[in-house]
């Protein structure tokens, strides 16, 4: 094939993989990182991440994707560290056995993460959305750093409305909630949470 014509088909090739991305790719930087990890513990120094989801969303909350729940290989041991109501809870959820039977690794979480993420929103941002989201992010910048980097510095907290309604609108009942300790679950209640908190106490 001359050099011009194989140049040629590239181009029209590229053109198309765009085109047939765009009918299902919708980048937009104001939509809304999801995420929820779980972890064998509350303390990054010493704990790991074993679970990871993320949801993206627009500014009114409307669910676009749900990305890979990806559970996260961790050795025997690090499981057996477990305090009982970790091991108690990731026990009959599955997780555990989920996090046995895996072979992604961390940097393999991260990166498929990403991949996904990228196709809704550029990086750098999206605020990290979620519940007491500070914690995720304290394990995510020890153990999956190029994830974090994805997102912007500052956070969407659910549990600060929580908090705040607790205080203020102490007659308003709380979203219900299963904690179902599922990072996907987890993260649906978060953002059916704001959802609760936007029509009954922001009223927007």
């Amino acid at each position: 094939m001359p050099p011009d014509a194989e140049w040629l088909g590239d181009l029209v090739s590229n053109r198309v993989a765009s085109s047939e991305r765009s009918t299902h790719v919708a980048v937009d930087d104001h939509n809304l990182i999801w995420v929820d990890l779980e972890m064998t513990g509350l303390i990054p120094e010493q704990d790991r991440v074993i679970e990871i989801a993320t949801i993206v969303t627009d500014t009114n909350l409307t669910v676009l994707a749900e990305g890979p729940v990806i559970a996260i290989r961790q050795t025997p041991a690090v499981l057996a560290a477990m305090d009982e109501w970790n091991t108690r809870t990731h026990t009959r959820s599955g997780l555990v056995d989920r996090v046995l039977a895996s072979t992604v690794s961390e940097d393999e979480a991260a990166a498929k993460t990403v991949a996904f993420l990228s196709e809704w929103v550029g990086p750098g941002q999206s605020p990290m959305c979620g519940n007491s989201i500070c914690q995720d992010r304290r394990f995510m910048a020890r153990y999956l750093p190029n994830l974090n980097a994805f997102f912007h510095y500052r956070h969407l907290d659910v549990s600060t409305l929580k908090i705040l309604a607790q205080r203020w609108r102490p007659d308003l009942p709380e979203a219900p909630k299963a904690g179902a300790h599922q990072a996907l679950a987890d993260i649906r209640e978060s953002i059916e949470e704001l959802r609760h908190y936007r029509e009954h106490f922001l009223r927007v």
